[in-house]
């Protein structure tokens, strides 16, 4: 039975394309199929597909995908709930003898699906309904200089402008008399996963965050943003949060121009890909690949097999 394998990096870096790439590589030269199990924060919501940048429904039948379209825009989804439902697609990938290949972004994902969990505590809805207030009412930054008065560590490493992770380390020490930090210190320990990084020059990325975007609204974010809202994304403070839609839904609230929506969408994406690499840099096991801008895919496919190939593993692919 095969180890599960493990693609992650920054957005944009072209994890996607290269993990079907490599599917077919491993099957053209071993005679393995590989399934892909999505390790993306946003991809589990349905009809999110442009602003997520979700492989298509052609994609998705060259390459079987789990973990996409997990659950409705209106549906609470949770890191407890993705690793229940993530183990449950692999275990059924390996027991029918083919490999496992979580690919995504989503640093908490993937560490808690590799590792465990930590046992923090459960939601407090009375407590977030009032910090939400409160940011409604005082803004974000009221709320983070809160978190750096209770919480110097998790202050440090989470964004000032990040609403939803900074009611949630204060929802924690509210209901808990403890920091979040301190909980996420009780992860599972690390073990011997195979992880590959795919990354970029700093230009290079910052160029293809720029394309994309301005791709994804050629292909209708926009339109895809007000349906959603019709079918409920503002209620949902996890999937309303997600870049693109944030800047967008601010937009249709007369909050902003439209170019300045897709400016802004830009500069928060090239911000939350630098936070991708700070979490993933701090990993020692990630086997970094960095891509040349003149390099074609067939060349960084083999690059990824050669790499997996190097580990230490009985089932070595």
């Amino acid at each position: 039975m095969f180890e599960t394998a493990f693609i992650v990096g920054p957005t944009c870096a072209g994890k996607s394309g290269l993990a079907a790439g490599f599917a077919r590589f491993v099957f053209a030269k071993k005679n393995i199929s590989c399934e892909v199990v999505s390790c993306d924060s946003m991809q589990i919501y349905r009809y999110m597909d442009i602003g997520t940048a979700k492989p298509s429904k052609d994609e998705q039948k060259i390459v079987p995908y789990h973990m996409i379209d997990v659950v409705d825009i209106t549906g609470e989804y949770n890191v407890a709930k993705f690793v229940s439902d993530a183990q449950k697609s692999i275990s059924e990938i390996k027991e029918r003898n083919h490999l496992p290949l979580v690919v995504g972004g989503t640093g908490m994902y993937f560490r808690a699906l590799a590792d465990g969990l930590f046992d923090g505590p459960t939601a407090d809805l009375k407590i977030r309904e009032r910090l939400e207030g409160e940011a409604e009412k005082n803004g974000v930054s009221f709320l983070f200089a809160k978190l750096g008065e209770v919480d110097k560590i998790s202050a440090a490493k989470i964004e000032p402008t990040d609403k939803r992770r900074i009611i949630r380390a204060l929802e924690v020490y509210y209901s808990s008399g403890r920091p979040i930090s301190e909980y996420q210190t009780q992860w599972g320990k690390k073990k011997d996963v195979k992880v590959i990084g795919i990354t970029r020059e700093r230009a290079d990325l910052y160029d293809r965050i720029n394309e994309r975007v301005d791709e994804m609204f050629k292909n209708g974010l926009v339109d895809e943003v007000k349906r959603l809202e019709e079918l409920g994304l503002r209620s949902n403070k996890t999937a309303g949060q997600a870049l693109g839609y944030k800047e967008l839904l601010e937009y249709l609230d007369g909050k902003c121009g439209l170019e300045e929506a897709k400016e802004l969408i830009k500069t928060h994406t090239r911000q939350y890909a630098k936070r991708q690499l700070t979490w993933f840099r701090r990993d020692e096991r990630v086997k970094w690949i960095e891509i040349k801008k003149s390099e074609n895919e067939e060349s960084v496919v083999k690059r990824i097999y050669e790499q997996f190939s190097r580990y230490n593993h009985k089932t070595a692919i």
